[in-house]
């Protein structure tokens, strides 16, 4: 399992696991607990560049990022450290 420090997010942290280019497994550490579950659940058994195309951007609240723009930038990272 991943772990990713999140910055600017209420959330603290998000861990992942990744088969394939399939998001097997995700949990935020932190944050609004009903909204990082379902960004969780929503992103398990995804391609790993669609969760990243779908998530990237997204805002809270004029921050700049939100916890599903900061899962994005942590999959980014990942795949980047892959090839």
């Amino acid at each position: 399992m991943v772990e990713y420090k999140t910055k600017g997010t209420c959330s603290r942290a998000i861990q992942f696991e990744i088969k394939d280019n399939v998001i097997v497994a995700c949990r935020f550490i932190g944050g609004c607990m009903g909204n990082t579950q379902g960004v969780a659940r929503l992103v398990e058994g995804m391609n790993v560049y669609a969760a990243i195309e779908k998530l990237a951007g997204i805002d809270c609240g004029g921050r700049g990022t939100s916890c599903p723009d900061q899962l994005a930038r942590a999959l980014k990272q990942y795949m980047s450290t892959q090839n």
